[in-house]
């Protein structure tokens, strides 16, 4: 359904390639975890209780996370479970009545002409961070779609070894050391 204010598609060369990732909200990180190891799919690398910080629709925010990333083929799958209930992307996804599938992501290898691309489409920034030395990110409304966010992150050295590392122990898991924690 089209959103007020926003456009009504998305030019295809405003998005860098293809969808690199899909993202889940949830509440409880450890069980989707279980969830998701029943399917077969694994093994989970976890950070857990990383501190936050950007802008959530316009105002400085910090909030603790825990995040979890798998492959399934090429396809990496992301869990974002928030600690505290303070606002901000996540927490208004779950208030809303949702959880679970959250965000398509695309991996920007030029994160500055892609940020151009998708302002000059007209596509609002709810949620960003990461300028402060970290990895960038922007998460975008979409007009409409199979997502509620579209995410734009930062192609960079970090995240080319984090993402080989998830897809290289998914490859040939044996189910052995389902849940590896990093960071």
């Amino acid at each position: 359904m089209p959103v007020a204010g926003l456009p009504t598609s998305i030019n295809p060369n405003v998005l860098p390639g293809v969808v690199r990732q899909n993202g889940y909200v949830v509440r409880d990180l450890d069980a989707t975890i279980a969830a998701w190891l029943s399917l077969g799919i694994g093994p989970w690398y976890v950070l857990r209780e990383r501190p936050q910080t950007g802008l959530y629709r316009g105002q400085e925010c910090e909030v603790t996370v825990s995040v979890a990333f798998a492959n399934s083929g090429d396809l990496q799958l992301e869990l974002i479970a928030q600690h505290g209930d303070e606002p901000s992307i996540y927490t208004e996804f779950l208030e809303s009545g949702q959880e679970g599938y959250h965000q398509l992501a695309f991996w920007a290898p030029d994160f500055d002409a892609t940020m151009s691309a998708v302002t000059a489409a007209g596509l609002p920034v709810v949620w960003s961070g990461g300028g402060d030395g970290g990895t960038r990110f922007a998460y975008v409304e979409p007009p409409a779609g199979p997502a509620t966010i579209i995410e734009i992150m930062e192609l960079n050295p970090a995240t080319e070894g984090l993402a080989g590392l998830v897809r290289a122990a998914a490859e040939n898991w044996d189910g052995s050391d389902p849940v590896r924690s990093i960071g």
